[in-house]
């Protein structure tokens, strides 16, 4: 005459509950455990003898929970006002494939690709739609985006000690100088509860940039064309601290960007943050197995790293996506 309702998540007649599939995913995408160990340490602590394909089901199912949650938070990425960009090499089914990650101190998003750049980032699809301030280094499929464009200092600096180490070059080291000035320069201005930096300051760190650059230019010439060699298709090849002046005097506002607006930091490290733990994942495992595990493992890690970064507890978090009420976490800090 009474009969009880089961919840939505029960399907068959046994099966694992919510906990321990969520502890499944998060000692394999959280704590990036190999197969073989999650399942030893399933059965050595809970005294569960799991399947490696019960672990992998299980994972995909949450991949598939994890749909909507990661749409939301890339429309969260696009609506940003500042957003880090980076790519690195990935291995998958022992190829060479790019993982993208797009960004900030609140959100974060992986995807996996064959390519790594503008096709990539069309497919993507956070870049196109971007109006605020892109974090990147100097990759050129970067400016081709409309959006406002931040170049990281921290690989300037690590461009410019080579140069220095290796031509010689005192204009290098003078840049080195400056960029480091002006950074200390608005820390002690924030400190001080100052919002900007003064015009004065402003017009002479600009003045002494373009000095520098210039002193630079002299220097390292153009290489000479010669005449009587065919003229070679694309960029002419030139020394690394002609390519470096190059980028320096032509994306001066984007190096600067920092300088001018506090919001935008003096590098990128948010992205390479990111980025370190897959890197990890990589050594650990060496390569993905399949495209579709890549892809798998860069939408929960993605859940993951923006769960930690608001302060979320991850289990908690990975319980409520196997009982098909995933948390969609805030876009922005309150």
């Amino acid at each position: 005459m009474n009969q009880g309702k089961l919840p939505a998540f029960v399907n068959s007649l046994v099966q694992y509950g919510p906990g321990l599939k969520g502890l499944m995913v998060y000692l394999m995408e959280g704590q990036l455990l190999p197969s073989e160990r999650a399942r030893e340490l399933l059965k050595e602590v809970i005294g569960c003898d799991i399947s490696e394909a019960t672990l992998y089901n299980t994972r995909l199912r949450c991949y598939e929970q994890l749909a909507a949650v990661e749409a939301y938070i890339k429309s969260g990425i696009q609506i940003a006002p500042v957003i880090h960009f980076d790519e690195t090499g990935m291995r998958v089914e022992s190829k060479l494939m790019w993982l993208h990650v797009a960004c900030n101190g609140w959100l974060t998003a992986y995807f996996i690709d064959p390519k790594r750049g503008q096709l990539a980032m069309d497919a993507i699809d956070i870049l196109p739609n971007f109006g605020g301030v892109s974090v990147h280094d100097g990759l050129a499929s970067y400016s081709k985006y409309d959006s406002t464009h931040a170049l990281c200092n921290a690989h300037h600096l690590r461009e410019l000690r080579f140069i220095v180490e290796r031509y010689d070059q005192d204009w290098a080291g003078d840049t080195i100088a400056l960029l480091v000035e002006i950074k200390t320069n608005i820390t002690i201005a924030q400190v001080a509860g100052e919002t900007s930096l003064t015009l004065s300051q402003l017009a002479d760190f600009e003045r002494r940039y373009q000095e520098i650059i210039e002193v630079g230019l002299i220097v390292n010439p153009p290489p000479p064309i010669d005449l009587d060699v065919p003229k070679p298709t694309g960029r002419r090849k030139q020394s690394p601290p002609k390519n470096s002046l190059d980028r320096l005097q032509l994306h001066q506002s984007a190096v600067l960007l920092f300088m001018h607006d506090w919001r935008v930091p003096f590098d990128n490290n948010q992205a390479e943050r990111d980025l370190r733990m897959m890197k990890l994942k990589q050594k650990i495992s060496g390569t993905f197995r399949s495209l579709e595990g890549a892809q798998q493992f860069c939408r929960i890690r993605g859940y993951i790293s923006t769960l930690r970064k608001q302060g979320i507890q991850v289990l908690d978090a990975l319980r409520l996506v196997f009982m098909e009420n995933p948390l969609f976490p805030s876009l922005q800090p309150e």
